[in-house]
C-alpha cells in the first residue's frame, strides 16, 4: 500500500484525504477526510481577484492540514487548485502561501482534468454493480464550475462550465451585499437561464442524453441527499451511495428556494458555510436532471478527492 494526501481546494471549501491506497483491490483506506468552508472565490466574479481574507482563511486550513499530513506519515502529497484559483488575477500570491506552509505547489488544472479525477474518484467502487447501467453521467456542482463525464469504465467526454452554488449566488442572489432571502422569481430566472445556456455548452462534447446512470457529487448534492433522507446529523455512510428520485430533487429545491437565511440554516444537515449557496447548488442539480430526463440522481461522497488520491497510488 502506498499512503497518499490528497487536497483538493475548490471556490467554496478546501478538503483533505489521507489514505492508504490499495491498487490491487481498488480500495483507498481512509485513515482522515475532512473539510473547511474557505469560500477562496468570494468576489473572484467580480472583481477578478482572490480577496486577501479568502487566502488567509484558505491559509489556515492548509496549516492545519500539514499538521494531520505530517502526524500520519503520508508519503506522497498532492494539491489540486480548481476553479477560483484559474480565474483569479492574483493566483501567484495563493500559490507562494501554500508551497511556504505544505511544500508543494498548487496544481491549477483544467477543468478537463478536474473531470478526469471526478470520474475515477465516483466510479472506481461502482465497477461490478449490475443495479446502475452504464454509461455513468458524473456531475461534480462546486462553488465555480460544474464538470460533467459522461464513460463507462473510463471517460469518454468531459466538460467544464462556468456555473456553480456560489458563482450563481454571488451573480444573482445577491443585493446591496446581502443574499436575497428568498429570491424573487427574477432572480430564479436568470439562475435558470444561465443553467441552460450551460448546459448547451456542455452538451457540444458531452452527449449528455446517452447517460443511462446519473452520479452527483460535492456539497450542494451531499447535503440535499442529508435533507431528502430526514438525517437529524450528516452522516457520510448514509448519503453515500443513496438514490434520490427527481421529485424529492424538484421539491426540495422548491423548498429552498422559498425560506430564508435561519430557515436553511435550521436544517441539521447544513453546513453554516452552504447556508446561503445551497438553493443555487439545489437550482443547478435539478437543472440538470431535468435536461437529462434524469429520474434519480446516485449521491456519491467519493469525487475528485478520491482521484487525486489515486493518481498518486
Amino acid at each position: 500500500m502506498t499512503r497518499v494526501a490528497a487536497i483538493d481546494c475548490g471556490t467554496n471549501s478546501i478538503r483533505l484525504l489521507v489514505a492508504d491506497a490499495d491498487p490491487e483491490t481498488g480500495e483507498l483506506k481512509d485513515l482522515d477526510r475532512r473539510m473547511k468552508i474557505v469560500r477562496l472565490g468570494q468576489g473572484v466574479d467580480r472583481t477578478g481577484r482572490l480577496a486577501p481574507e479568502a487566502l488567509e482563511r484558505t491559509f489556515a486550513a492548509c496549516r492545519e492540514y500539514a499538521t494531520v499530513i505530517e502526524e500520519l506519515g503520508a508519503e506522497k502529497l498532492r494539491f489540486v487548485a480548481t476553479s477560483a484559483s484559474r480565474d483569479a488575477e492574483n493566483r501567484e500570491d495563493f500559490v507562494r502561501g501554500v508551497v511556504d506552509i505544505l511544500g508543494v505547489e498548487p496544481e491549477v488544472i483544467t477543468g478537463d482534468q478536474e473531470a478526469e479525477f471526478s470520474f475515477t474518484g465516483a466510479t472506481k467502487e461502482l465497477t461490478g454493480r449490475d443495479d446502475l447501467e452504464k454509461p455513468y453521467l458524473v456531475v461534480d456542482i462546486g462553488g465555480g464550475s460544474t464538470e460533467f463525464v459522461l464513460g463507462a469504465d473510463s471517460v469518454r467526454a468531459a466538460r467544464s462550465v462556468d456555473v456553480g452554488c456560489v458563482r450563481m449566488t454571488e451573480r444573482h442572489l445577491v443585493h446591496d451585499g446581502e443574499v436575497t432571502d428568498p429570491p424573487t422569481a427574477e432572480q430564479i430566472a436568470a439562475i435558470k437561464a444561465d443553467v441552460a445556456a450551460a448546459l448547451d455548452e456542455a452538451a457540444e462534447t458531452v452527449p449528455l442524453g446517452e447517460a443511462h446512470t446519473l452520479v452527483g457529487l460535492a456539497g450542494s448534492v451531499t447535503t440535499l441527499a442529508g435533507i431528502a433522507l430526514r438525517l437529524e446529523e450528516y452522516d457520510s455512510a448514509a448519503i453515500h451511495h443513496a438514490r434520490i428520485p427527481l421529485a424529492k430533487v424538484r421539491e426540495i429545491t422548491d423548498r429552498l428556494l422559498a425560506s430564508t437565511h435561519d430557515e436553511r440554516a435550521a436544517i441539521p444537515v447544513m453546513h453554516p458555510g452552504r447556508v446561503d449557496v445551497i438553493a443555487a447548488g439545489a437550482l443547478v442539480l435539478l437543472s440538470i436532471m431535468e435536461r437529462t430526463g434524469a429520474q434519480e440522481v446516485v449521491v456519491s461522497e467519493h469525487d475528485i478527492l478520491d482521484g487525486i488520491g489515486w493518481s498518486l497510488a
